[in-house]
C-alpha cells in the first residue's frame, strides 16, 4: 500500500470528502443492502474514521478498521475513541484471522494499493463462507484526470472491468453493481 500524497491527505480529511461519503457513497452501499447489524465488520482503509462513524450507526457486533497511514489512524482514534483501529497493509492482513468477518467495507482505497489483487485475495480469506464485501472504487480514467489536475500521485489506474474480472477470479460473485460519475459500487459475495 502507498501513502497518500500531502495534497490528497488534506483533501481526504476535509468537509467535501466527508460530504461525499455521507450523502453519496454510504447511502449507495446502504441501498445495496450492506448487512452490518449484529455482524463482524472489517473496514479496509479506514482513513480518519469517518466511515467507521457512519458504519457505527448500523450497530455492528464488532468493527475493526485498518489503514496503512499512522496519521490517518491518529485521526480515527481521536474521532472514535475505544474503537479498534490497526496499522496494516491491505495486501497482507496478518492481524486478521481467516474466516473471521461477515462483512468487509471498502470506501475507495484499492487504487492506493499496487498489490490490489493481493488485497482482494486477503479480503476473501478473512470473510466467512457466504460473507460479503461492499466496495466503491473510482475507474482509472477518473484517477488519471485527478493526477493530471491535482498531482496526487495515485499508484494504480485499473479499470473497473479489470477489477470485476479479478474479483470473480478470486472467488467472488458480483451480486450487484452500479456505475456513477466514473465510480463503481459493488456488492460481492464470497463464493
Amino acid at each position: 500500500m502507498t501513502r497518500l500524497s500531502d495534497q490528497e491527505f488534506k483533501a481526504m480529511n476535509r468537509t467535501p470528502r466527508q460530504w461525499l461519503q455521507r450523502y453519496w457513497e454510504f447511502p449507495t452501499l446502504k441501498r445495496f443492502g450492506v448487512p452490518i447489524t449484529g455482524l463482524d465488520v472489517l473496514e479496509v482503509g479506514c482513513g480518519s474514521g469517518y466511515g467507521a462513524q457512519l458504519l457505527a450507526g448500523l450497530k455492528p457486533k464488532t468493527y475493526v478498521g485498518f489503514d496503512f497511514m499512522e496519521e490517518q489512524l491518529a485521526l480515527a482514534r481521536k474521532r472514535m475513541p475505544g474503537v479498534e483501529f490497526l496499522q496494516q497493509d491491505a495486501a497482507s492482513m496478518k492481524a486478521i484471522s481467516s474466516a473471521s468477518k461477515d462483512t468487509v467495507v471498502v470506501f475507495g482505497v484499492l487504487h492506493h494499493i499496487p498489490e490490489w489483487k493481493d488485497a482482494l485475495r486477503e479480503i476473501a480469506r478473512v470473510l466467512r463462507p457466504g460473507g460479503e464485501v461492499y466496495l466503491e472504487e473510482p475507474d482509472g480514467e477518473v484517477l488519471e484526470w485527478f493526477d493530471r489536475n491535482f498531482k496526487w500521485g495515485h499508484p494504480v489506474f485499473f479499470r473497473l472491468k479489470e477489477l470485476e474480472a479479478y474479483a470473480q477470479a478470486a472467488g467472488f460473485v458480483i451480486l450487484r453493481k452500479s456505475y456513477s460519475f466514473g465510480f463503481g459500487f459493488y456488492r460481492m459475495k464470497k463464493g
